[in-house]
């Protein structure tokens, strides 16, 4: 057996180390490496990056190794223990994963202002274009344009200096020095004109397009969507109309509407279409035009509704887009449609997703009577569970704890009709987690305490460490002590362990 790093005596007074104490122990190298997953990101939260790096080292499988060395040596260039780092990097076996790891490295660098150990790191990449941009962006965060010039003029893919650029802008524009934030998209327009890959030139035309209008630049927002536009028409493939829809909505954001329909017209995929619309409706919405808004949105669902299962090549997506519209509608007090639309989704999930946002928006608006009454529409127990937090979550974010707390308690009754114990202990970790946001310490720890119970119950030894991982999360954060309780649970949990 592999090194053990986790004692007995530490597994039974820290529920984070009885997680590591039993994902060391699971004989499965695909287990061991699905706990230490969740586990050693948690050490690493903890600062402790010598322990996490040991944990990561004994895991058997070499790409889930690579991976979780990798997440302690940037941990580590975090922390600016530079040398273990870049230690822990070496030690990564795969050529890919280890130049992912010094680039992330070198990037940690950067975005800390080391611009000199980004460039000494870089200088034994490959391909360090990456690390030279996020270097140029950090030198023009610090009013260095020169130097961040230099750095954009090593950059060889234009990929990479549109990135830096459109992040330099975007800087700009947040301390509103808009002629700055201008100059530089220009450039950035130049180097997306020159990336040869056709779908990675369009999105960055795009994206340079949508800051061109944050920096209170239509014009030169249209003629880049206009550039856009032409070369997504002349796709072959499935990516052409989602890159119409996005420079249809950029011609309206620009306050070209007549460009914007011209381009709309130019879609065939039903889902596109409608994800447009609904893109359209909120900008309705947003100017004022409250009547040309509902017109978009009802559009937008009966496209998406008309859309026959032999046209449909995206259902997920189509879905989703279905509960976003109910979701609008419901915001815009269709509340009625909205449900309807809700129910009308293909997708299980989808359908108790959207109730859940219909509820929350009622809850917003105070109609509490209401939103209870879309939330018992919900068929099933679990997912009802799951909408009661919703509402608490929005109840937390309005400042009503009590009420939060109410919602709360409901959600706890009904947990007990989850079947599968590892969904059960998840939702428990998340109310535990809003009863201690709502400074009840108290009920925080009991529903931690059945969180532990019922992580007791789960035969899967990787599913029960990855679950005592999450509840240590919880623990940690709601500054929840291990009581007798919990002790003799653990004790049991490490028992079975050993065997």
């Amino acid at each position: 057996m592999a090194d053990l790093f986790i004692t007995r005596d530490r597994a039974e007074s820290d529920i984070l180390a009885a997680a590591a104490y039993i994902g060391e122990r699971i004989k499965s190298s695909d287990g061991h490496a699905d706990a230490m997953g969740a586990v050693i990101p948690q050490y690493l939260n903890r600062g402790d990056v010598d322990l996490a790096a040991e944990l990561a080292n004994a895991v058997d499988d070499p790409y889930s190794r690579d991976r979780l060395l990798t997440q302690a040596a940037v941990k580590c260039a975090e922390i600016d223990d530079d040398e273990y780092a870049l230690q822990l990097a070496e030690a990564v076996e795969d050529d890919g994963i280890r130049a992912q790891c010094l680039e992330r490295i070198a990037l940690v660098k950067a975005e800390k202002g080391n611009a000199d150990r980004a460039q000494e790191i870089a200088g034994g990449l490959q391909h360090p274009d990456q690390v030279y941009a996020g270097i140029a962006v950090s030198h023009s965060l610090k009013g260095d344009e020169t130097a961040a010039a230099v750095m954009l003029d090593r950059i060889d893919f234009p990929a990479a200096r549109v990135t830096a650029l459109q992040h330099i802008a975007a800087a700009a524009i947040e301390k509103g020095e808009f002629g700055k934030a201008t100059d530089t998209l220009d450039k950035a327009a130049a180097a997306a004109r020159e990336i040869e890959h056709d779908e990675e030139r369009i999105r960055a035309l795009c994206d340079t397009g949508s800051a061109y209008i944050q920096s209170k630049r239509n014009d030169k927002a249209v003629e880049l969507f206009d550039v856009a536009r032409a070369d997504a028409e002349v796709l072959a493939n499935t990516h052409r109309d989602l890159f119409l829809v996005n420079c249809a909505v950029g011609f309206l954001q620009a306050g070209s509407e007549e460009l914007a329909e011209s381009t709309l017209d130019l879609v065939t995929d039903k889902t596109q279409m409608a994800s447009a619309l609904l893109a359209w409706a909120r900008e309705h919405w947003r100017k004022g035009e409250q009547d040309d808004a509902l017109d978009a949105l009802d559009e937008s669902y009966q496209i998406l509704r008309s859309q026959r299962e032999i046209e449909t090549r995206d259902s997920r997506s189509a879905n989703s887009i279905m509960t976003s519209i109910a979701a609008q509608f419901a915001s815009w007090n269709k509340v009625e449609l909205a449900v309807t639309i809700a129910h009308e989704n293909k997708d299980p999930e989808e359908v108790t997703s959207g109730l859940t946002q219909i509820a929350q928006v009622l809850t917003l608006k105070g109609d509490d009577e209401q939103a209870h009454g879309v939330v018992n529409q919900i068929a099933e127990d679990p997912e009802r569970v799951t909408a009661l937090l919703g509402i608490a979550d929005t109840k937390l974010s309005m400042g009503d704890t009590q009420a939060a707390v109410t919602e709360l308690k409901e959600a706890m009754q009904l947990i007990e009709t989850i079947p599968q114990m590892v969904s059960r202990a998840w939702i428990l970790d998340n109310v535990a987690s809003r009863f201690s946001h709502a400074g009840e310490t108290g009920l925080a720890r009991n529903a931690g305490l059945a969180a532990l119970a019922t992580i007791a119950e789960i035969r899967d030894r990787s599913a029960q460490a990855t679950a005592l991982a999450d509840l240590a999360t919880v623990y940690t954060e709601a500054d929840l002590k291990i009581g007798e309780e919990e002790q003799r649970i653990v004790d049991r949990l490490l028992s079975k362990a050993d065997q």
